[in-house]
């Protein structure tokens, strides 16, 4: 299955697949922020989103990352629930911190202390835990 699943770069006809795979696994959605207009901001800012998908052209996964002018941030690396531990996941990571190392800016990630297999994963790419930082956000000004 893994040598059907091509890693390219995003499009804006893959939004709505996009939005649907991030319901499915929770990842994102117009009540964080995420809408097509700041996914192609982001990207033009420097930024870039990889997507996972079949030879046919179904999303399977996300890769997003944001550049802030001093790092890479990677956001909504996810994989639909069908395709999950086949090595896409994996594949996605590298791929994003290929772009960051050709960027020549550190990569930075946050991920639920729950999601283990993302941890550790993680982990084995490289990444090493910041520290005990408690993260807050402001999402609305209303």
């Amino acid at each position: 299955m893994l040598k059907n699943i091509i890693i390219r770069d995003y499009k804006p006809s893959d939004y709505d697949q996009i939005i649907e795979l991030w319901k499915q696994i929770d990842l994102g959605g117009a009540h964080r922020g995420d809408n097509k207009i700041i996914i192609e901001q982001s990207i033009a800012m420097g930024g870039k989103m990889l997507i996972a998908s079949t030879i046919e052209g179904m999303v399977v996964g996300t890769s997003w990352m944001t550049f802030d002018g001093r790092r890479i941030h990677l956001h909504h690396l996810g994989v639909k629930t069908d395709f999950q531990r086949k090595g896409i996941g994996k594949r996605l990571t590298e791929h994003s911190i290929r772009f960051a190392r050709d960027k020549g800016f550190q990569i930075k990630l946050e991920v639920h202390h729950d999601n283990i297999p993302a941890i550790n994963l993680y982990k084995k790419l490289g990444f090493n835990y910041l520290g005990d930082y408690d993260v807050y956000i402001i999402r609305s000004f209303d």
